[in-house]
């Protein structure tokens, strides 16, 4: 492959995409709204830009062959907050690279998209959307971005619904968990099947307590290799009583799902910043 582009380079899961990415082309564009993100890995370029400006994607998806687009406001917020960056840079990615003529989008989805679902319920990625935050709803608009734009322009796009990629901290990481090393291979394989169309997979590790169905999006290859359940014993015995009546602990959005909307999710979990650095 001649050029990928992964916006959110900047980002804490696009801290550990960067090297990989890398390596499976000629060059990485990698792209954000920072003025530098350092240390460049070899074949890597970095070209600032703005999500919500459809000429600055214009720019640096041309002569690309697919973009991994994980660039966003990462966390619930006012409406108007999230509507550049989450709304409108969703469809100038596709607009951009429909023009371009990229084959493939890979994005950045997440569980927030069908949150409010009860977590007694094994979802599979056929569920209908359920979002529980305006974060939740633009991954609904950007997943149905994706399947407008195969649908009317051919243009592929695979969703990868990630439920939560950060280090295991909570009883609830213990079924929702994504390593790094398999956000890596998922991506990978979102890059490198043949032909995707629109297709939506579950950004989860091989947990034991993984609580959604990943079974129809098989044929991309991806076979997660990382168990969350080595940190059970530690976990449960630091948890105390979950309130079954909070919907926080009740739906698949997790915390997410119990604020009130507009309002932080991020502020109320224990996300460890292990951004990676060269």
């Amino acid at each position: 492959m001649k050029k990928l582009v992964l916006t959110g380079a900047a980002g804490r899961l696009g801290s550990y995409l960067r090297e990989p990415l890398a390596k499976m082309c000629d060059t990485l564009v990698s792209t954000d709204i920072v003025d530098d993100i350092g240390t460049l890995y070899d074949g890597e370029t970095y070209a600032k830009g703005d999500l919500a400006s459809l000429d600055d994607m214009m720019r640096v998806l041309e002569g690309a062959d697919m973009v991994v687009h994980m660039g966003a406001y990462a966390d619930e917020g006012p409406f108007e907050k999230l509507l550049g960056p989450n709304f409108v840079g969703a469809y100038n990615i596709w607009e951009a690279a429909y023009q371009r003529g990229l084959k493939r989008v890979v994005y950045g989805s997440s569980i927030h998209a069908v949150g409010m679902h009860p977590k007694t319920d094994f979802i599979d990625t056929e569920v209908r959307h359920r979002p529980d935050t305006f974060y939740g709803l633009a991954k609904c608009f950007a997943e149905d971005l994706g399947s407008m734009y195969w649908d009317k322009r051919g243009l592929e796009s695979v969703h990868m619904r990630i439920l939560s990629c950060a280090q295991v901290t909570n009883a609830r990481a213990l079924g929702s968990w994504l390593s790094y090393d398999d956000l890596i291979q998922l991506t990978q394989r979102s890059i490198e099947t043949p032909v995707t169309g629109f297709s939506v997979v579950y950004g989860v590790s091989n947990n034991d307590r993984a609580p959604v169905d990943n079974s129809k999006a098989s044929f991309l290859g991806y076979r997660p290799k990382d168990n969350a359940e080595q940190f059970a014993d530690k976990i449960l015995a630091e948890t105390g009583p979950l309130d079954s009546q909070d919907k926080g602990h009740m739906c698949h959005g997790g915390p997410f799902a119990s604020v009130e909307l507009g309002n932080s999710g991020v502020a109320t979990m224990n996300i460890v910043d292990d951004t990676k650095k060269i």
